[in-house]
């Protein structure tokens, strides 16, 4: 599979999950903080996880806006989406992580939500980056 990459950004971080991450551009700058359920202090700043649900979230309704342009449903404008990533060790050894996402999509009749999601799940990077490798679920509220 080939990628013809349109955009590209760079990050970097310092210290693991108790350091530091920042944009190359100087965008964007989070003091990283390990929860006390992985062992950590839980003290002001993020984790990887709540960085990666605030861009699966944002990035799927990208990936609802592109179908809609393509002949689907409207994407309304108050529409969101929650994404709940969890992580924990694997069976298989190592740490992995789920994600659930719960999409609202206001006035939108459940059939044809439903039907944008699974359009959307198939284009979205995020989607495509996890699929087959991370338990993702997807849900109309």
């Amino acid at each position: 599979m080939s990628v013809n990459v349109l955009y590209k950004t760079s990050a970097k971080a310092t210290g693991g999950r108790d350091g530091e991450a920042a944009t190359l551009d100087g965008s964007l700058s989070v003091k990283l903080s390990t929860p006390k359920e992985l062992g950590g202090g839980g003290g002001a700043g993020n984790n990887p996880e709540q960085l990666f649900a605030a861009g699966y979230a944002a990035c799927f309704i990208g990936a609802m806006k592109f179908v809609a342009s393509q002949g689907g449903p409207k994407v309304p404008s108050d529409a969101s989406v929650t994404s709940t990533v969890g992580i924990g060790p694997r069976s298989e050894g190592g740490f992995g992580i789920t994600v659930e996402l719960a999409v609202s999509l206001p006035g939108l009749a459940k059939a044809d939500a439903e039907a944008l999601v699974e359009k959307a799940h198939q284009v979205c990077p995020y989607s495509n980056a996890t699929r087959n490798n991370v338990d993702v679920k997807l849900s109309v509220v």
